[in-house]
């Protein structure tokens, strides 16, 4: 500063300026071509770096880091000048409003740079990973960055200002205490996101049981979104269906492809009691292998579950390789199987009465 004090009192003496108000509109003018020119050279310099190091291409996110370096470096240099112009006019109260000022403009760069270093990591770390839990992690982590820098930059900057914050902040947490009984239902959503995200009882892709789906549609379907207050599940109608974390944290959760693909699907077929059951039992087998999703390992294997009024009840218990198919596989085996039957004279049966007739007059 004494050196710049000394060049400008320099030029002021070659150009002759004697009055006050021209020294200090001389100064104010030749520390914003002094700060044009600096940061003028300081891009001409970055880019040139620039465009050197991407001939390395050292990491994936040098050119956003670049970009937020070129940001904070005009901040910073724009503080100094703001710095230096309060010394020349001699304000020192305006300082704090502008350490202030700029502790809130710096929070832009930390959190673009948070967020770059999040999603690179993202893309690093958990889109390598099977589980997408990972990835809505990192996103609740994007969301809550803005919140979380900034809340901290006015904190400070307030601090900076001689503001006492310990009252605001008794007084957020009596808020917080008072908004959380108000939104009680809210944050038992929030937390049962939580959980779901730590607990992991299905992911999103996951095909789950749907309990409230509305009558005659549908009762299982997709999971194409976990947030934090409320899953999305599409049926295989294709409806939307919005549940409450805290409803599905209640509930017991069926999930289909949670293990894997892989399921056991359970036909019940009944035949009559005067049928020849192996007969019954290797047709069975056979529409069941002719239907192309039905494994080989573990084989299909049909047993007699009950004597039921009318019939011999079977039953098929197949393992078919994706169970968003069970409803196909239940479907084309029991036609296979009738159509068999039929074929072969294997009789389903119906329930039958004999009645009899008493004539008591004979």
């Amino acid at each position: 500063m004494e050196q710049l004090n000394t060049l400008f009192a320099k030029l002021e003496t070659s150009i002759g300026l004697e009055a006050p108000y021209l020294k200090m509109a001389f100064k104010v003018i030749l520390t914003l071509i002094a700060f044009f020119v600096v940061w003028l050279t300081l891009r001409q310099v970055l880019a040139f770096i620039e465009k050197r190091m991407q001939k390395f291409k050292l990491i994936e996110i040098q050119e956003p880091l670049f970009k937020i370096f070129r940001q904070a470096l005009l901040y910073a240099l724009v503080l100094l000048t703001g710095i230096y112009l309060i010394i020349v006019f001699n304000i020192p109260f305006v300082g704090k409003i502008l350490y202030a000022l700029f502790i809130i403009l710096f929070a832009g760069p930390v959190k673009n740079f948070l967020i770059v270093t999040i999603r690179y990591l993202q893309k690093q770390v958990a889109h390598k990973t099977k589980s997408k839990i990972d990835d809505i992690v990192f996103d609740l982590l994007i969301r809550f960055s803005d919140f979380i820098v900034y809340t901290v930059a006015i904190i400070i900057a307030l601090d900076m200002l001689g503001v006492n914050v310990v009252p605001f902040i008794a007084g957020a947490g009596i808020a917080g205490v008072a908004v959380g009984f108000a939104s009680k239902d809210t944050l038992s959503n929030l937390i049962a996101g939580v959980l779901l995200i730590i607990d992991r009882p299905f992911e999103v892709g996951d095909r789950i049981e749907v309990w409230s789906a509305p009558a005659g549609s549908a009762t299982w379907g997709d999971v194409i979104d976990i947030g934090l207050r409320a899953t999305k599940i599409k049926t295989t109608d294709n409806i939307i269906i919005i549940i409450p974390n805290n409803e599905i944290m209640l509930r017991d959760i069926i999930n289909y492809t949670h293990i894997s693909e892989k399921i056991r699907v359970r036909v019940n077929i009944g035949v009559a009691y005067d049928a020849d059951l192996r007969k019954a039992k290797k047709l069975i087998l056979q529409a069941a292998a002719a239907t192309e999703w039905v494994a080989d390992d573990p084989p299909p294997k049909v047993v007699v579950r009950n004597f039921g009024e009318s019939s011999v009840d079977l039953q098929l218990r197949a393992w078919i390789y994706d169970a968003r198919k069970r409803m196909d596989a239940i479907d084309y085996i029991t036609d296979k199987i009738k159509e068999s039957f039929d074929a072969e004279g294997v009789e389903i049966p119906y329930p039958k009465r004999d009645i009899h007739i008493i004539n008591k007059n004979a």
